[in-house]
């Protein structure tokens, strides 16, 4: 993949080193012998789901102290602008494309994001300059996780879900993605190590070529209700680890 492209969005995310569900239905109770009222299906029929607005997202959304164990910032507006525009020469990836660049999938309700970086092992005290700069080289090879967070109305969530899961069948032999004027190749999705979170959920590892060497990215999405979570992660050592403990943390703040 271009070097711009790329490295934009994992330098942004690595740098951090350096440093919902809950719907009301009210029961109507009517007279047993008035068959009009109790055989009324559209009346009946409990409410479509309403979706959160950025506000609520954000109280659902992963803070430090969930995650001690990693570096936590917000996401800026200028990162969630850029991936806006981000574009496929195949409409049918374009999901994974959004998802990748913490952009909304569909007509949301609400967004919240934060971007999560692994803490690296501090080097033992008494430490030779050669340990305390290779303990500096693997914190910065850390994997950098862009959290998402989206909320739809109705089956909104579950739309955007569904959409995410044709396109990685769709796109298993790459694509081309373009973002800020810069252009890259996805040369493999794949699935990821199953993950078993919330209503229901999917993992890739998407492959990329950046100037001639591969890059190793994560995505994993998790749906909960009308709440829809994408991680995308990456590395700058290349190869990016499953986030497992960002993803379980985050979940269990929509449950």
């Amino acid at each position: 993949m271009r070097t711009a492209l790329v490295r934009r969005t994992v330098l942004s995310a690595s740098a951090l080193s350096l440093a919902l569900l809950a719907t009301a239905c009210g029961s109507d109770t009517s007279d047993a012998k008035d068959d009009t009222k109790a055989s009324a299906p559209a009346s009946a029929a409990a409410p479509a789901a309403k979706g959160k607005t950025d506000a609520e997202l954000g109280g659902l959304l992963l803070v430090q102290a969930d995650l001690p164990d990693h570096v936590l910032k917000a996401a800026t507006p200028e990162e969630a602008k850029a991936g806006d525009g981000s574009t496929s020469d195949k409409p049918a990836c374009l999901p994974l494309v959004k998802a990748q660049s913490m952009s909304a999938l569909g007509t949301s309700t609400g967004t919240a994001r934060v971007k999560a970086v692994a803490k690296g092992k501090e080097p033992a005290a008494g430490a030779s300059a050669e340990e305390k700069l290779k303990a500096g080289m693997d914190a910065l090879g850390a994997t950098a996780t862009a959290v998402t967070l989206q909320s739809y109305d109705g089956k909104g969530a579950a739309e955007a879900f569904a959409g995410l899961k044709s396109a990685g069948t769709a796109c298993a032999g790459g694509y081309t993605a373009s973002q800020a004027g810069e252009s890259g190749k996805i040369t493999k999705v794949s699935p990821g190590a199953p993950v078993t979170a919330g209503d229901e959920a999917l993992a890739y590892t998407i492959d990329a070529d950046l100037d001639g060497e591969s890059i190793s990215t994560q995505l994993v999405v998790v749906r909960k209700g009308n709440t829809l979570a994408t991680f995308s992660a990456l590395s700058l050592a290349g190869t990016a680890e499953q986030p497992t403990a960002v993803v379980a943390a985050q979940v269990k703040k929509l449950a």
